[in-house]
């Protein structure tokens, strides 16, 4: 009988300990799993999304890099404040490449090691042609500004903001002949700069076209960008009482100036290349009176965005924001449309929000500071409207 008492008081002491067991195994399975739910909670919270930058901070060509940079980083403050892209928060960084597609390159590279996911940038066309061969290889999406050479675009993971060298070109002839600009036509250009080339180029093949004559095209290089008196004394005796400049504004400068001194005063046309003349050091803006551009933004435009977008700037720069700034934050609001056309979320592959960007790119319509109803055709070029601006007073004035 004793033998049986026992026997059954180690039955249930057994059954008592399992018991117990199994409700202590169970919690502890239940904590470790709430536990990885809060961690799981968390890594989704400290998510976002990283876009890169790449341009000129330092060098000659600092004043567009600079604004690209100043441009986005305002965009992009808005977007945190606002909620984010899809929920999730987004940081930013820029790397400085002086205007040298070799050093792009390696900004390039040195923002992917942070984790870049996409890429704004980059600003000026050699540097963009050269990364855009290396975001192609990593199928990254990327969304250039200013760079305006054809070849910025080549592959389907680019688009650009602005307009084409070509179009440009394009452009600029037709507002000659819209606006009776001028009866004969000179033209300076760097035959040394794809820009410049580009611009030319198309600008000479739809003159033609419009009947427009051009009576002088006189080119220069990189290494003879300092005298041009040679180049208008040839223009002013062929009798042009229109010269058209595209290249940029450092050149055009001395060209306003080496004109006045020579006694020749015609009207004067450019491009975008000429934003940011008015705010360089030492530099007469008396002579850039009554001179015209070809222009996607205006700060003294009256909309409430301008207004919002120029103020901010001011205040955080104390400056004018120029074109470039405007290109920029509207490039991060296009990223952000197509993140969010697409659901995507940080977590995706660089190759997967490639994919959804270019497939939203050419969905979307995006009205912004440079533009109104703005779409993208898949070879990455916007379809917008061109606007013509005059230099009144020291500020740029929109023409109607």
């Amino acid at each position: 009988m004793k033998k049986v008492l026992s026997l059954l008081l180690s039955v249930c002491m057994m059954a008592t300990l399992f018991g117990c067991g199994n409700a202590s195994s169970s919690q502890a399975t239940n904590n470790v799993a709430d536990s990885n739910n809060e961690v799981s909670a968390d890594i989704a919270k400290d998510l976002k999304f990283k876009f890169g930058g790449l341009g000129p901070l330092t060098g000659g060509a600092a004043v567009y890099g600079t604004a690209v940079k100043n441009g986005t980083q305002i965009a992009i403050d808005e977007i945190n404040a606002n909620g984010g892209i899809n929920g999730y928060q987004v940081e930013y960084k820029c790397e400085d490449d002086e205007h040298d597609a070799e050093k792009s390159v390696n900004g390039y590279n040195n923002l992917k090691d942070w984790g870049m996911q996409l890429l704004i940038g980059t600003v000026t066309s050699s540097p963009c042609i050269a990364v855009a061969a290396e975001s192609a290889n990593d199928n990254m999406f990327q969304i250039t500004p200013s760079g305006t050479a054809v070849d910025c675009v080549a592959n389907p993971n680019v688009f650009r903001v602005c307009f084409s060298d070509p179009n440009q070109g394009i452009a600029s002839a037709n507002a000659v002949k819209s606006m009776n600009l001028g009866t004969k036509v000179g033209i300076i250009y760097d035959s040394s700069d794809v820009y410049s080339s580009g611009i030319y180029e198309k600008f000479v093949e739809t003159a033609k076209t419009n009947g427009i004559e051009i009576v002088a095209e006189e080119p220069f290089t990189a290494d003879s960008k300092t005298d041009f008196t040679t180049q208008l004394t040839k223009i002013k005796n062929a009798g042009a009482d229109l010269l058209f400049l595209p290249f940029y504004y450092t050149e055009i400068a001395l060209v306003l100036n080496q004109a006045e001194s020579i006694g020749y005063k015609p009207k004067y046309l450019s491009c975008d290349g000429l934003d940011g003349i008015l705010s360089l050091p030492n530099f007469d803006t008396s002579l850039a009176e009554d001179v015209m551009l070809l222009i996607p933004f205006s700060s003294n435009a009256t909309d409430d965005l301008t207004v919002k977008f120029v103020n901010e700037y001011k205040n955080r720069h104390n400056e004018v924001p120029n074109q470039f700034a405007a290109d920029a934050y509207d490039a991060a609001f296009i990223v952000k449309q197509c993140l969010e056309n697409a659901n995507a979320t940080p977590d995706m592959s660089v190759s997967e929000l490639c994919e959804a960007c270019k497939s939203a790119m050419t969905q979307i319509s995006y009205t912004g500071l440079t533009g109104q109803n703005i779409n993208w055709t898949s070879d990455g070029e916007p379809q917008k409207d061109p606007l013509i601006a005059v230099i009144k007073n020291g500020e740029y004035v929109l023409v109607d």
